[in-house]
């Protein structure tokens, strides 16, 4: 149990939160939400003791291991990759070190005999004998190849470190997990993996994390940073979600009488709770909602930016065909080879590889901006393109000292101010933000520019390349409801599994080796049996 007592969080002027009193108990998962830069990832450094709070205080039940996931990826360069899994049991470790460091002393005497002997014991008592096997389980679980077990972190490329760590925080069942974006990187075989996992860990967990598929698996409890204050609510994101706007719509509506509120809403928690019989943490979820009151549930006060793609033209019969592609990067390493398809209309696909590198340039080849080493694309003819890259920093370098205003019109064949400062407005540039230059704009309001110049341009096909990254949930959440409701085509790449799973309706995995192209949806591809054979029988080659 993990008990916070007034804590508050003030740099200069600047308050992120104030008072803050909460209970974090043991056997339930946690999963801290709140605006970009609301103090979520702070929050977490607090309860791990990293950082000290401007007042107040956290305890912490004695006795009780807290493991936390680093994300300093170059803190293990020389270790081992089962040793820095191990060390996530700091104490456990700890002891190994320092027996084999006596049993390795040829000048050991009777008393280090001894004291080598006690250390022996605890160990074992410790699960000492188990750890090394249990590591490199939890390894393979997630997909680090035994190969890969004894080297050394400085050998493995960024994805593989990702894991270890999170192996590290996850090893040796610690009383109290802390989760800072455990779900970045990781691709969705292992996200999906640790998902199960944390439905099933009985301990406690704190997660901060922007994947509303990854905490609506794994979340008894929503912990929202809002406007200073962090509140706890029952229940996993959807739930707190679809909640929080309803009670909102509600209070919109003075003319409404509070019984038939009242009403509506005990409705809708009796649904909810009802539903959470097919989660992995049913029953107490479950007791959670039966126990939740009308008192209990309150509106968020952050804002959802308004994304809506409009085609301007209905699109045809012939979308697109794609025939043999294939294409090398610059070092001649193959990325992908003899990708075809054709798209039939309905048709969205979730865009999948191994290699981030690959998906780049198949996105920047469908758009134009590249040339195939072979194959061909034809385009049908009532196609009108837009393409998201997942690198747009060139759209803002050129015209860096240009305001928002004017960076958005030069996409414009309406230059009407009213008209510009509309699709703006939309993605929640308001008042003198409006006239911001776009050389200082964040990485999140550089996508949702983006997402205003698309949206100007009314297109009938998407060309998505991670459009989540550094948005928001907010943002997150407004995108997918767009993306669900478009009617056109599209073809995207993305880490949010909900994205894809709502979103898209078939799946085309490109590799060095050819692809797999299943009608379906993302979460049944990535569990799917007959998938894991195909890829098996993909990738052999490459293995």
């Amino acid at each position: 149990m993990i008990t916070v007592s007034n804590i508050s969080l003030q740099y200069g002027k600047r308050i992120l939160f104030d008072d803050v009193n909460l209970k974090f108990t043991n056997g339930n998962c946690y999963g801290v939400i709140g605006a970009n830069g609301a103090g979520k990832s702070t929050f977490l450094k607090i309860l791990s003791g990293e950082i000290d709070a401007s007042g107040g205080k956290v305890n912490i039940e004695p006795g009780k291991r807290m493991a936390v996931l680093k994300q300093d990826h170059f803190e293990y360069e020389e270790e081992t990759v089962l040793n820095t899994v191990m060390m996530g049991h700091k104490e456990m470790y700890d002891i190994m070190v320092e027996k084999n460091a006596i049993y390795m002393d040829p000048d050991a005497s009777d008393a280090d005999g001894l004291k080598a002997a006690e250390l022996e014991n605890t160990y074992g008592e410790m699960g000492g004998w188990e750890a090394e096997s249990n590591a490199a389980e939890l390894l393979s679980n997630m997909g680090v190849a035994e190969m890969h077990h004894y080297k050394t972190l400085k050998e493995l490329n960024g994805p593989q470190k990702v894991k270890v760590l999170l192996a590290q925080a996850l090893f040796g069942e610690p009383d109290i997990l802390l989760l800072d974006e455990p779900t970045n990187d990781l691709d969705a075989e292992t996200a999906t993996w640790l998902s199960d996992f944390l439905a099933e860990f009985k301990n406690l967990v704190i997660v901060v994390s922007h994947d509303r598929y990854f905490l609506d698996m794994v979340c008894t409890h929503m912990v929202d940073v809002d406007f200073k204050q962090i509140n706890i609510f029952s229940g996993n994101y959807t739930f707190w979600y679809e909640s929080s706007q309803l009670m909102a719509q509600q209070m919109a509506n003075k003319n409404k009488k509070m019984e038939q509120k009242r009403a509506e809403m005990m409705e809708f928690i009796q649904r909810f709770s009802a539903n959470a019989s097919k989660s992995k943490q049913a029953t107490s979820r479950k007791k959670a909602l039966e126990k939740l009151s009308l008192e209990d549930i309150k509106p968020s006060t952050r804002k959802y930016p308004f994304i809506h793609f409009q085609p301007e033209r209905s699109i045809g019969d012939q979308i697109l065909k794609v025939e043999g592609l294939s294409a090398k990067d610059d070092a001649g390493q193959v990325l992908f080879s003899n990708v075809s398809f054709t798209m039939n209309k309905g048709d969205k696909i979730a865009l999948l590889s191994q290699e981030s590198a690959a998906i780049t340039s198949f996105y920047e080849i469908l758009s134009g901006n590249a040339k195939p080493d072979a194959g061909t694309i034809e385009w049908g003819q009532t196609i009108t393109k837009d393409y998201l890259p997942n690198e747009n920093s060139a759209f803002f370098t050129e015209g860096q000292n240009l305001e928002l205003m004017d960076w958005l019109r030069q996409y414009s064949d309406d230059k009407d101010e009213q008209f510009v400062r509309g699709f703006l407005g939309r993605m929640l540039f308001s008042g003198e933000e409006v006239y911001k230059k776009s050389g200082v704009l964040s990485g999140g309001e550089k996508v949702r520019c983006m997402l205003s110049k698309i949206m100007l341009n009314n297109p009938n096909f998407l060309l998505l390349d991670e459009p989540t990254n550094h948005l928001d949930l907010e943002s997150i959440t407004a995108l997918n409801n767009a993306l669900r409701d478009f009617p056109g085509s599209l073809i995207m790449t993305s880490h949010d599994h909900q994205l894809l799973d709502t979103a898209c309706n078939r799946i085309v995995e490109i590799s060095p080796n050819g692809t797999i192209d299943q009608l379906m949806i993302f979460d049944e591809f990535i569990r799917s049996d007959k998938v894991k054979g195909l890829k098996e029988e993909l990738y052999r080659v490459t293995a």
